[in-house]
């Protein structure tokens, strides 16, 4: 099976990554094929909305999305990890998320989605925040979602933990670490 993760956290080693790791350990366990990017890390242009992908259903930019679009064809599983910042995903997850305009553009103008494999295709979307209203949460979700079902994810799992803020906080939790494994192991689970 293989799996795409994206660490959406400008803040290395904070708690996005750390609950991430914690959901991954259980898929390299397993022996699973694991693709990590760190976004923050990556050159990406945000989308230009110049029309480029509309017939063809690929960006004309000339970055480092063309990795993620690869890796993102090939999954049959996709974790999307995100701090919750002013009620949404961050902006490195933004970023990602609008270039896979080309993808809408090859599923919905194109008709040609992305083949489900012989896994299916599911994800898991993995959120964390400082604030402990709800709020952010369902913002954050609505946009995701809007991704999955465009890259052909038909469902995903969202794992939420607020009133975390502080680097290392999501340590003191009394169940993130274990729900976050959990989740990573249910997710590469055939049912």
């Amino acid at each position: 099976m293989r799996i795409a993760a994206f660490n959406a956290s400008p803040r290395p080693s904070g708690n996005t990554e750390v609950l991430l790791e914690a959901a991954l350990k259980p898929v390299a366990e397993a022996g699973h094929e694991l693709t990590l990017f760190r976004l923050n890390h990556m050159r990406l242009k945000p989308c230009q909305d110049c029309g480029g992908c509309d017939t063809s259903g690929k960006c004309i930019i000339d970055d480092d999305v063309t990795d993620i679009y690869n890796a993102i064809r090939r999954a049959d599983r996709i974790i999307l990890a995100s701090p919750i910042f002013f009620f949404s995903l961050s902006a490195q997850a933004k970023i990602m998320i609008d270039r896979c305009q080309a993808f809408w553009c090859e599923k919905y103008l194109m008709k040609r989605p992305i083949a489900p494999g012989p896994h299916g295709r599911k994800g898991l979307l993995m959120l964390v925040g400082g604030m402990k209203k709800d709020i952010g949460v369902q913002c954050a979700e609505a946009c995701a979602k809007a991704f999955f079902r465009t890259v052909s994810v038909p469902e995903h799992k969202t794992i939420s933990f607020l009133g975390v803020d502080a680097k290392g906080a999501i340590l003191e939790h009394p169940t993130a670490l274990h729900d976050a494994a959990e989740a990573g192991k249910n997710l590469i689970t055939i049912i």
